[in-house]
């Protein structure tokens, strides 16, 4: 189980660069969703998590990378998704909202 949890959008961007295995997991609510999200993410509201654990065992032992609006719900899953036995999760600091101002400043921001 990894101990550093958190991860800077730029290094998140550079594995993606990369090819890096790992699952971008977005935990705000559809609506925000649909306003805007990053290109090959899954959807798993931090409303709805707990009770959908299992559909995210197939990733148990794969890196998570997981994020909010500004990182502090994808803190609190990232901590949750440790204690679950999940093996290699990070949050990433600052959220989508960092994101669109330090990687992609198309995005629309909210």
């Amino acid at each position: 189980m990894t101990t550093r949890i958190s991860v800077e959008p730029a290094t998140v961007r550079q594995w993606q660069l990369e090819s890096r295995e790992f699952v971008l997991l977005d935990c705000r609510e559809q609506d925000e969703y649909d306003f805007v999200h990053l290109p090959g993410c899954v959807l798993f509201p931090l409303s709805e998590i707990a009770g959908r654990v299992t559909e995210l065992t197939e990733f148990q032992h794969r890196t998570i990378v997981v994020y909010c609006h500004h990182g502090v719900r994808s803190q609190r899953v990232a901590h949750w998704l440790l204690g679950q036995g999940f093996e290699s999760v990070f949050n990433m600091a600052g959220g989508i909202d960092r994101w669109s101002l330090e990687v992609d400043p198309q995005l629309p921001r909210y």
